[in-house]
């Protein structure tokens, strides 16, 4: 007599049945083409907007990082990079809840552009405000 595996209904896969606990309760664990689609939406969007922006670039100019690729997830050709000297690392994650609650807060301050000045202990200060805000900046 040995260990025996609970059979699993075949209707509904493995990887669904799997919970984690956190702080929000059981949520299902995401699957990891899922993941990697979620975040090459961002990627997507993040380039498409540079492109939008940036009128006078080609496809060719600007584009977006493998899966796993090192380096940061938009890759931009020579010509890009003198019109915008940034390195984009694109993350899509629920785990920035915090963040965007001070964002939120900023808003509700007034009615001029809201920023957030944040600072971990031992790390630089880090600065965050709107997407297109932020392509009004560099344009």
């Amino acid at each position: 007599m040995g260990f025996q595996r609970k059979k699993m209904p075949p209707s509904s896969p493995r990887i669904n049945r799997k919970r984690f606990k956190g702080s929000w309760g059981n949520k299902p664990l995401m699957r990891i083409k899922s993941r990697k689609a979620k975040g090459r939406r961002l990627q997507n969007f993040v380039r498409d907007k540079i492109l939008k922006t940036f009128k006078h670039l080609k496809k060719e100019d600007v584009q977006v990082a493998l899966m796993s690729e090192t380096g940061p997830d938009i890759k931009l050709s020579r010509i890009a990079k003198r019109l915008v000297p940034l390195q984009f690392e694109c993350k899509n994650q629920e785990k920035m809840r915090t963040v965007y609650d001070f964002y939120k807060q900023a808003k509700r301050h007034g009615s001029l552009e809201p920023v957030v000045c944040m600072k971990q202990n031992s790390r630089e200060p880090l600065i965050v405000i709107g997407f297109d805000y932020f392509f009004e900046l560099i344009q």
